[in-house]
């Protein structure tokens, strides 16, 4: 056989192995991502990559709003790995996630978040007897400290203080309110956890929140989608995604940290903050492994409090300044609430919230749309059940599209202004809406919400009665959002000019 024969042959048999390997591929890829029977419609998806051609990922809280127009107010997509479903709507969604509550109270396991936590740790991402006692646990101790009562407030109004001076020492001068915010809000939070606040010059403080901020960007992008679809080749290769593993390493060390220095100066007889009464907590617990009363637990649920009360309510806070630089007449309008209830001898209080309906309807309209967390954290059924008329097996990953609530056209009077009349009855007093859903709905409802609704009152009164926000000179006010885990604005500058 002449070598042309054996290279023609070579040639063939290599041609024929890659066949054989497209073929196979495509055929695992088909059977394990094969939607079953009745199962909710959506696009028509290609070969490992899902959706992803057709939609944008920048954008894709919106994008699924469009596909209910083809689809109904449930369907399932996918994008890279397993198929999942979105329920879209106000009523759908509450029907799903309240009155089916118990289905859908399981977190699905993300290869990418097992990696990071080392399994399903915390407050979180924990399911079933473990994320009930931690769950448990949290509310009893933040309640315990303050949560949810007027006992909290002191410790807020002192931070309102400390935020007011800060602004105050800019002089008027342009400047980025984002780090300020964050830096306040997180230690409301720092103080129950940590039992300590930390000073607005801190540069490693400065540091920690900025790396919490770029790594809630980085895990809402395609990369950590990519990784959860090829974990076993992802975990091997380098990539943005490795930066991901190295922020959130950054996060843990530092709780790490802070939980050692607890635990040499710990007194059981008088426990200071969180992390003490878990460290109480552990020695109940000693015989019931299963209930996560152990250090790693601790250091899952204590990363989960931090990141959790730092970020979403100071994007919050971001976005409202942010509204009012837009609308100057809206802001004129709570001053002189303000001025008429409160005054400027004193510090808005809890008590006040009833008389300042206007200023309270304001604050629920950038809740509504800033909408920080667009797309709502991922359920699991845990058992086979229905939607509408389409079957969900057990363990079918569940997205409930919060943008689809809180601008549902069927809910809202004008859905895409904003417009503080949609809390505002014709008497100008408060109402509350049933489609009002920042803090999602049902058994994994926002752990926090109790404590975000104060601060997002007492910061932004205390603010708007000290200050008028003002855009630079000349320059249009953007409100374009960009997507990571959560939305948040792009930075901008602004003027804080005292009263």
């Amino acid at each position: 056989m002449t070598d042309i024969q054996l290279h023609v042959f070579e040639w063939i048999d290599f041609k024929a192995v890659f066949l054989f390997s497209c073929v196979f591929f495509l055929f695992y890829d088909y059977l394990r991502n094969k939607p079953p029977k009745n199962f909710p419609p959506g696009p028509w998806s290609l070969p490992f990559i899902g959706d992803i051609h057709h939609i944008d990922l920048k954008k894709i809280h919106t994008e699924l709003v469009q596909l209910t127009h083809k689809y109904g107010h449930v369907f399932s997509i996918r994008l890279f790995g397993v198929r999942f479903v979105v329920v879209n709507g106000y009523k759908l969604f509450k029907k799903v996630y309240v009155d089916q509550g118990d289905v859908f109270a399981d977190r699905p396991s993300l290869p990418l978040f097992s990696d990071i936590l080392g399994g399903s740790k915390g407050v979180i991402l924990s399911n079933g007897y473990a994320w009930k006692q931690q769950r448990r646990f949290v509310l009893s101790t933040l309640r315990n400290f303050g949560l949810g009562k007027k006992s909290l407030e002191p410790s807020i109004h002192l931070e309102c203080r400390y935020l007011k001076e800060a602004m105050s020492d800019e002089q008027g001068r342009l400047f980025d309110p984002q780090w300020l915010m964050n830096n306040a809000v997180s230690n409301v939070i720092c103080v129950l956890v940590f039992g300590d606040r930390f000073e607005y010059s801190d540069s490693e403080f400065q540091t920690m929140l900025k790396t919490i901020n770029e790594v809630v960007y980085l895990q809402g992008g395609i990369w950590a989608q990519v990784y959860n679809m090829f974990p076993w080749l992802m975990r091997r290769l380098p990539g943005p995604h490795q930066k991901i593993f190295l922020l959130w390493k950054k996060v843990t060390d530092f709780v790490r940290s802070k939980i050692t220095e607890h635990r040499v100066n710990y007194d059981p007889s008088n426990p200071r903050d969180y992390i003490d009464c878990f460290l109480t907590e552990m020695a109940k617990w000693k015989e019931d492994e299963a209930a996560g009363f152990d250090m790693e637990h601790l250091c899952s649920c204590t990363v989960d409090l931090f990141t959790a009360g730092s970020e979403t309510t100071s994007t919050t806070m971001y976005s409202g300044l942010l509204y009012m630089i837009k609308y100057p007449e809206i802001q004129a309008k709570i001053q002189a609430e303000i001025d008429r209830v409160v005054g400027s001898a004193r510090q808005p209080s809890m008590s006040d919230k009833e008389n300042l309906p206007y200023t309270n309807a304001v604050i629920h309209e950038i809740q509504r749309m800033a909408n920080i967390i667009p797309v709502n954290l991922a359920r699991a059924a845990t058992e086979d059940t229905q939607i509408e008329e389409y079957c969900i097996p057990k363990g079918t990953i569940m997205f409930g599209n919060l943008t689809s609530v809180l601008f549902d056209e069927s809910e809202w009077e004008t859905p895409q202004t904003f417009n503080p009349g949609h809390f505002l009855d014709d008497n100008g007093n408060f109402r509350k809406r049933e489609a009002f859903m920042p803090f999602s709905a049902g058994k994994r409802v926002c752990l926090g919400e109790h404590l975000a609704r104060m601060e997002l009152f007492l910061f932004f009164t205390s603010l708007l009665q000290h200050f008028t926000f003002s855009p630079s000179e000349g320059v249009e006010t953007n409100l374009e959002f960009r997507l990571g885990a959560t939305l948040c604005p792009h930075p901008y500058q602004l003027c804080a000019v005292p009263r």
